[in-house]
């Protein structure tokens, strides 16, 4: 009986360490064919939500690229209504292509000088935390608002990483639906021929925005005759073009269409998280 027993609890033993061999196999496969992929880098990418939102609307496209293995690390940041930064989750040495969501406690803020500054203090303090030299980032509606005026209001900042590449989504650079600017034409060089006055104030970053940056600017349109999201109108998204075409290294557009183009279904959208990983960490 007692040899029954052991015979029994061997093999399940046996089966147990199988197993666990076959897992860890799994992921070192899983692990090389990222490395294949990806970039494998320390580089942060900070997400920043929209007005009224927060970080759990960053959590589809940081999700999906944990998934397909383009980072094996998120963590998220917390700003309170007082500007102050407090970091939620370790970015360990092993970290590859780690992502900060970025949480704004006060979310309405209209304010685009304070919710620029907010964006300094997360990337300041990373920066001071964790020593990194470089950094993306990536906007979706207002955050887009939130990474234009922290450049602008500190150009060239040493307590800034450098910035590398920056994914721009659904931004309203000149405007919203209903506004008369925000659909206004654009000339060939990509600036609206009527500007509102936030957008007057960030023409000076066409002198100050950070060289040697790639950027992708994503849009939606609905193809119901508005030309827009649903939001914002596509010609306002497009007009990022003139604010940073003279000293971007490269400067990306891509329309997505249809219904799950609308303004707040472009961060949870599996044709915007294919875009956004690929051009992010993609070899």
């Amino acid at each position: 009986m007692h040899g029954f027993l052991f015979k029994k609890w061997r093999w399940l033993l046996l089966a147990i360490l199988g197993l666990a061999i076959i897992g860890s196999g799994i992921c070192w496969w899983q692990r090389a064919q990222a490395a294949q992929q990806f970039i494998q880098s320390k580089t942060p990418t900070f997400f920043f939500h929209g007005y009224g939102s927060s970080r759990h609307a960053e959590e589809h496209m940081a999700n999906a690229a944990k998934r397909v293995g383009a980072t094996n690390t998120i963590i998220w940041a917390n700003v309170d209504r007082s500007g102050k930064v407090t970091f939620h989750g370790q970015i360990k040495a092993n970290a590859i292509n780690p992502i900060i969501e970025v949480n704004y406690e006060n979310s309405r803020e209209t304010n685009y000088h304070t919710d620029g500054q907010w964006a300094f203090n997360v990337l300041s303090a990373a920066k001071q935390k964790w020593g990194f030299k470089k950094m993306n980032l990536v906007g979706h509606s207002m955050g887009n608002m939130d990474i234009m005026y922290c450049l602008l209001d500190h150009p060239h900042s040493k307590q800034l990483p450098k910035l590398q590449k920056q994914v721009d989504i659904a931004g309203h650079f000149n405007g919203l639906n209903g506004e008369d600017e925000a659909s206004s034409k654009l000339t060939a060089d990509g600036k609206p021929t009527v500007t509102n006055r936030f957008y007057r104030e960030l023409t000076k970053l066409r002198t100050t925005y950070p060289t040697g940056v790639n950027i992708l600017n994503i849009y939606g349109n609905l193809q119901d005759g508005s030309n827009s999201d649903g939001t914002v109108p596509n010609n306002s998204s497009k007009s990022l073009r003139y604010l940073v075409s003279p000293v971007a290294q490269s400067y990306t557009e891509h329309e997505i269409k249809g219904s799950r183009a609308q303004h707040s279904k472009l961060h949870s959208n599996s044709q915007v998280d294919s875009l956004l990983i690929n051009f992010l960490w993609g070899k």
